[in-house]
């Protein structure tokens, strides 16, 4: 979890890899009007988000035995309340987090998504960091980051 551009995507897959569970990209789940919202530069509010989130726990619950790593903002309490229904005890969230200046910088440089740089201060905004999650900083490499997920998680 974390704010656009502090590498969700990256550190999921290869987090996934590590863990040998399947890995999907909450961004695929967005309903068109949510992109359609963000690529014109409106932020979303939590109920633009409601249903995103809502199929993105179903989709938690269906890979519950097996497990699997998604990547998602997460970003208020009440998003990751309805991420944790049903599957509270077996659900572990990561804080990916980073400076305001080192993911404007990533985002700088990200090319072809719809989520454009104007909104990340909105993400920043409201995001309120977990008290029951695993924070790891993005300052060092994807693989240190899941070398330490991995070994916090052990």
């Amino acid at each position: 979890m974390g704010v656009s551009g502090c590498g969700k995507t990256t550190v999921g897959k290869l987090l996934a890899n590590a863990l040998q569970v399947p890995f999907f990209d909450g961004d695929d789940f967005h309903s068109k009007d949510n992109v359609a919202k963000m690529e014109g530069g409106t932020p979303l509010n939590d109920e633009d988000r409601k249903g995103w989130l809502q199929s993105l726990n179903a989709l938690s619950v269906r890979n519950i035995e097996k497990g699997a790593v998604i990547a998602c903002s997460a970003l208020k309490e009440t998003h990751r309340i309805l991420l944790k229904k049903d599957i509270e005890a077996k659900l572990i969230f990561v804080h990916l987090l980073g400076t305001f200046d080192s993911i404007l910088a990533r985002l700088r440089e990200r090319k072809n998504h719809y989520m454009p740089i104007d909104l990340l201060k909105s993400q920043l905004d409201i995001l309120e960091p977990p008290i029951d999650a695993i924070t790891v900083s993005i300052a060092n490499t994807p693989e240190k980051i899941v070398s330490k997920i991995v070994e916090l998680t052990k």
